[in-house]
C-alpha cells in the first residue's frame, strides 16, 4: 500500500518552538510574558498551573477583550512551565482535617498548598507559615508541600509584615563577619584633615533636611550668593566608600542587599546601624567625611564650574521638611523672625542665617526646576500614603505626603549633583553604573488618547504630540491635570505607560529628567549603585588602584542585581503600607465614602478613596447589563445608558475589607 505523502510530511515536521519568558502576574489574575518575540498578554483563564515569576512557554491565541487597555498586547496561553520561581511560599495556615491548607499571602499566587496535619501538628489555625512545595498543581491535583517555618500567628505584632519580608526573601540579619567589621569601624574624620586629598569645610554652613522619622543622614546642603547673582551650591554626601572597602564582608553584604528596604513598621538597612546611623551619618555638630560637589548655579538654572572632591564637613542643623516648609511659608509673608524660629535651632542668630540660606536654596531650586522643564523634563506630583502605627503595630491614621517647596529644593539639588557627577565620569571615560530611563513607546502613549479625550484635553493640549511621546506635550498634559480631580489618575496612567528606570553601565539618556547623563550618587548609605558611583568618582579624581579592574569587571552584574533588588524593595514597601491601610479601612466597614473611579473591568470598576485605598464595585447586582468600552475605559448601561468612566466621582459604602489580600469590596450608592 502506498505511503501517504501528507503523513510522511507530518511525521518529519519540526516540533514547534514556543517563545519563552518570565510570567508577571497581576492581582486581577491576568499576566504578561516578555519574550524574544515581544510581550504577550495572558488572560486569567490561560495561566494554567504557573506562578508569578515562573519561566514559561506561551502560544499565541486570539485576542481578548479582557486585556487591560493601557497595555494591550498579543494574547497567549501558558503551554508549560519551564522553570519554577518559587520553591516555597508564605501564607496563612488553615486547619481542614486531615489537611493543613496554606493560603498564599501573595494575591498573585492563586493556588493553595495542601499539607498533612500529621506532619506538623504543632502549627495552629491562623499561623503565618512558610511551606516548601513538594509537588506543583496540575489539572487533577492541588499543590502539595511541607511546613518549613512558623513566622508568627495572625494578629501577633509584626507577624503580618514578617510574612511580606519572608515572601520577598528579604535579608533581616547581617553576617557575623559584617557585624564584626562594623564594630571595628571608628569615626576618623579628624584624621582626614591631614590627608591632602580632603578639604576642610567645617567653616561652611551646611545642614541636613530629611523626613521627621529619618535616622540616617547621607546628604547635606550648603549655599552662598555670589557677586554676579549666581549661587554656589554645595552637595555633601557621606563618604561611605572610605569605610566600606571593596570585597570586604560589609561590601559583600551591601552588594547582596543592594538597597535598604523601608517597610511600614521597620527598616531593613543595607549597612549595619554602626555605619548607617552613626559613623557615616552626617549628624549635627559632628565632623564627617564627605564626597562634596560644588556647582555654580546661574539664575537661568544652568550649572557651571563643577568641582568634586573629598571633604570634612560639620552639619550645623538637622532640619525636617515640615520645619523648612514652615520657614518658607513665613518668609513669603515677610515674617523673618517666625521663619527663623520655626526651624527649631537653639541659637536665634544661627537660625536667621540658615533661614536666609534656605531662601537662597529655594530660589536656586526654582531656577534648576525651570531649566529642567525647558529641556523637556517630567514633573509628576504624586501622593504617597504613609500609615502611622501605635506601639503595638496597629494602624492609627494615614499621612498623605505630597511634594512641597521644601522637598523640591532638596530634590533639585540632588538631581543637579547626580547629573554633574555623571557628566564628570562620562567625560573622563571612567567606568560606572548610570541611571537610565528609556523614552516610552509612542504606541503606549497613544492608548491613553481616548481617556484624555473623555476629559476634554484635546481642547487644551496637542494629543498628536502626546501620542508621539514628545516631552513638551506630556508636560502640557500633566500641567493641565494639576489641581483637577483626575490629576492623580492622569499622572499614574502616564507613569504606567513609561518604562522603568534601570541601572546600566552604558551612559544613555534619562527621559524623565531630560538628562543626557545621570547617576545615583547622593544616597550611598541606602543604595549600592551610589556607593559604586563614589568609587568611580575617586578613580576619576585620583587614578586607578589595585581594585579598579575587579570593580569594572563586576559592574554589569551589579547593575542588573541593583535593578532587580530595587523592584523587590519597592513592591515589599508598597505591600506593607497597603496591608496596614486596609487594616485601618476594615474599621470603617458599613460606612460611606467618596472616591474616584480608578480602573474599569468587564464586571465592575475600582474606586480610589482620599487615603489612596481602593475597592472594587461589582455591577452584577444592578438592574441592567453593562458593556465595557475598553478603549475609552468606561462601562455603559444597556438600558439606561448610564456611564461609569475613569475619573468619575462616586459615593460608595465599604462592604467588606480583606487586609491580608490588600483588597476591599464597595457597594455603589
Amino acid at each position: 500500500m502506498p505511503r501517504s505523502r501528507s503523513r510522511k510530511r507530518n511525521t518529519r515536521r519540526t516540533p514547534r518552538v514556543h517563545p519563552r519568558g518570565v510570567l508577571e502576574l497581576r492581582v486581577a489574575g491576568y499576566g504578561f510574558v516578555q519574550t524574544a518575540e515581544g510581550e504577550f498578554f495572558v488572560p486569567a483563564g490561560k495561566i494554567a498551573d504557573a506562578f508569578d515569576g515562573d519561566i514559561v512557554e506561551v502560544a499565541r491565541i486570539g485576542s481578548s477583550s479582557s486585556a487591560p487597555a493601557p497595555a494591550r498586547r498579543p494574547c497567549a496561553r501558558v503551554v508549560q512551565v519551564v522553570s519554577r520561581a518559587h520553591e516555597s511560599v508564605v501564607g496563612r495556615y488553615e486547619v481542614a482535617e486531615p489537611f493543613g491548607i496554606v493560603v498564599p499571602d501573595d494575591p498573585r499566587i492563586r493556588h493553595d498548598v495542601f499539607t498533612l496535619r500529621s506532619d506538623a501538628p504543632h502549627v495552629r489555625d491562623g499561623d503565618i507559615v512558610r511551606v516548601r512545595i513538594s509537588s506543583y498543581p496540575t489539572r487533577h491535583a492541588p499543590a502539595q508541600g511541607t511546613i518549613e517555618e512558623v513566622l508568627g500567628h495572625a494578629g501577633d505584632t509584626g507577624a503580618d509584615v514578617a510574612s511580606i519580608v519572608a515572601r520577598h526573601k528579604l535579608e533581616t540579619r547581617f553576617s557575623d563577619a559584617a557585624l564584626e567589621e562594623a564594630r571595628r569601624v571608628r569615626d576618623d574624620a579628624e584624621e582626614a584633615l591631614s590627608d591632602a586629598r580632603y578639604r576642610d569645610l567645617r567653616a561652611r554652613t551646611a545642614f541636613t533636611i530629611d523626613p521627621d522619622d529619618a535616622k540616617d543622614f547621607d546628604d547635606a546642603l550648603s549655599i552662598e550668593q555670589l557677586d554676579d547673582g549666581s549661587w554656589r551650591l554645595g552637595v555633601h554626601i557621606a563618604d561611605v566608600s572610605h569605610y566600606v572597602a571593596w570585597e570586604s564582608a560589609l561590601d559583600k553584604e551591601a552588594r547582596m542587599r543592594s538597597t535598604s528596604v523601608y517597610l511600614v513598621d521597620r527598616v531593613l538597612p543595607m549597612l549595619p546601624e554602626e555605619l548607617s546611623c552613626d559613623v557615616c551619618s552626617l549628624r549635627q555638630r559632628r565632623p564627617r567625611r564627605t564626597m562634596t560637589v560644588d556647582m555654580t548655579v546661574r539664575p537661568d538654572g544652568s550649572v557651571h564650574d563643577v568641582q568634586a572632591y573629598p571633604a570634612v564637613i560639620e552639619s550645623r542643623a538637622r532640619l525636617s521638611y515640615g520645619r523648612v516648609q514652615e520657614c518658607l511659608d513665613a518668609r513669603a509673608l515677610y515674617d523673618f523672625e517666625r521663619a527663623a524660629r520655626s526651624l527649631g535651632i537653639a541659637s536665634f542668630q544661627d537660625a536667621l542665617d540658615i533661614s536666609d540660606r534656605i531662601a537662597l536654596l529655594d530660589r536656586a531650586a526654582r531656577s534648576l526646576h525651570s531649566a529642567r522643564l525647558a529641556k523637556g523634563g517630567m514633573d509628576f506630583d504624586s501622593v504617597e500614603a504613609k500609615v502611622t502605627l501605635d506601639e503595638a503595630g496597629a494602624p492609627t491614621g494615614v499621612e498623605l505626603r505630597v511634594k512641597t517647596d521644601a522637598t523640591a529644593l532638596v530634590e533639585e539639588a540632588m538631581i543637579a549633583a547626580n547629573e554633574a557627577v555623571a557628566r564628570l565620569l562620562r567625560d573622563s571615560k571612567t567606568a560606572c553604573i548610570y541611571r537610565v530611563h528609556e523614552a516610552p513607546l509612542p504606541g503606549d502613549m497613544a492608548q491613553l488618547r481616548p481617556i484624555l479625550q473623555e476629559f476634554g484635553y484635546e481642547k487644551h493640549v496637542s494629543l498628536d504630540a502626546f501620542c508621539r511621546a514628545e516631552p513638551k506635550a506630556i508636560q502640557a498634559v500633566l500641567a493641565h491635570a494639576r489641581g483637577r480631580r483626575e490629576e492623580f489618575l492622569v499622572s499614574s496612567l502616564i507613569v504606567r505607560s513609561m518604562n522603568r528606570a534601570v541601572y546600566t553601565c552604558a551612559c544613555e539618556a534619562h527621559f524623565g529628567l531630560a538628562s543626557d547623563a545621570y547617576v545615583h550618587f547622593t544616597s550611598p548609605i541606602r543604595r549600592y549603585p551610589d556607593l559604586m558611583a563614589h568609587r568611580s568618582l575617586k578613580t576619576a579624581l585620583f587614578g586607578r588602584s589595585w581594585e579598579t579592574s575587579a570593580i569594572e569587571h563586576a559592574l554589569p552584574a551589579i547593575a542588573q542585581r541593583s535593578s532587580q533588588a530595587e523592584r523587590v524593595a519597592e513592591q515589599a514597601a508598597r505591600e506593607s503600607q497597603e496591608l496596614k491601610l486596609y487594616e485601618l479601612l476594615a474599621r470603617s466597614v458599613g460606612e460611606t465614602a467618596e472616591g474616584i473611579v480608578s480602573g474599569v473591568g468587564a464586571s465592575g470598576f475600582f474606586v480610589r478613596l482620599a487615603d489612596t485605598a481602593e475597592g472594587f464595585v461589582a455591577l452584577g447586582s444592578q438592574d441592567e447589563y453593562f458593556t465595557l468600552d475598553a478603549r475609552r475605559r468606561m462601562l455603559i448601561g444597556s438600558q439606561t445608558g448610564r456611564v461609569y468612566r475613569l475619573g468619575m466621582q462616586v459615593r460608595v459604602r465599604i462592604a467588606a475589607v480583606y487586609p491580608y489580600e490588600r483588597r476591599a469590596d464597595f457597594v455603589l450608592l
